[in-house]
């Protein structure tokens, strides 16, 4: 016999909650891992952009589900996190849900669940999605994409994470469209799903000086003080130690940093 369900939880108890299927729960965070909206630096068009559709939807107005797509380590899932915070910070009804991309079968039982709590609106989360040859769970997203007959759930709004602008391997997309008999239709329907996104959001590498300010930025912000100098030369080194320059690099090097000075950071 099947179970009963899940009766939805108290969304005022937290300001987030992770999904879990099997049995389907929703699991409260009490407190976000996120970094303050004025500390992710270089992406500051998509910054206004998609805080002020979150603003949008939190308000009850139109708003886009969105797609943040690009280079590693510059602040999507950050962003996604921090723009949820300044909503919540003004006061304003809207609960953050996170959904791993193994658990996007079940996502028609999870919006059943938040489009009965009419008193909020959530942000359903989904980061690092992307999808493999003979994934079929692209599929299950479209439910929250296009929501069907019924449509999707006017209080739920989603936001995605990718480092692929179309969810999938350039060369998958190669391969298929050379080796099928209709190429156009042979990927349409995989790469026709980051279409449905209204907003797409390209995060790309950052340069030397901006990197050098992610960093000076966290040392400000958590009171480090440091001179200039050597703090820019103890920065390029570990950066190019480390081969790459992005805000994680830069948070890295600071964890790093303020632990020689003797600080706790987390």
């Amino acid at each position: 016999m099947a179970p009963p369900p899940v009766p939805a939880p108290d969304f005022t108890a937290a300001p987030a909650f992770v999904w879990h299927p099997g049995p389907d729960r929703l699991e409260p965070v009490a407190r976000v891992d996120r970094v303050d909206l004025d500390l992710l630096l270089g992406i500051d068009r998509a910054k206004r952009t998609l805080l002020d559709n979150t603003l949008q939807f939190a308000r009850g107005h139109g708003a886009n589900n969105a797609l943040l797509w690009g280079a590693r380590g510059m602040g999507k899932s950050s962003l996604v996190k921090a723009v949820h915070a300044e909503a919540v910070a003004q006061g304003l009804p809207l609960t953050l849900v996170e959904i791993a991309r193994e658990d996007l079968a079940s996502v028609g039982r999870l919006l059943a669940m938040l489009g009965a709590a009419r008193d909020r609106r959530f942000l359903l989360f989904s980061d690092d999605l992307s999808f493999s040859h003979d994934d079929t769970q692209y599929k299950s997203l479209k439910a929250v994409l296009d929501g069907g007959i019924a449509g999707r759930p006017g209080n739920v709004i989603l936001y995605a994470t990718s480092n692929r602008r179309h969810l999938m391997p350039r060369d998958m997309i190669d391969n298929e469209r050379a080796s099928a008999i209709h190429p156009g239709e042979a990927v349409e329907e995989k790469v026709s799903l980051s279409d449905r996104f209204g907003l797409w959001l390209g995060f790309h590498p950052c340069d030397q000086d901006q990197f050098l300010a992610m960093v000076r930025g966290y040392c400000d912000s958590h009171g480090l003080r440091i001179d200039d100098e050597r703090l820019r030369a103890e920065a390029i080194e570990w950066q190019a130690t480390r081969g790459a320059r992005s805000g994680r690099v830069a948070w890295q090097f600071f964890t790093d940093l303020a632990g020689r000075h003797g600080m706790a950071v987390g």
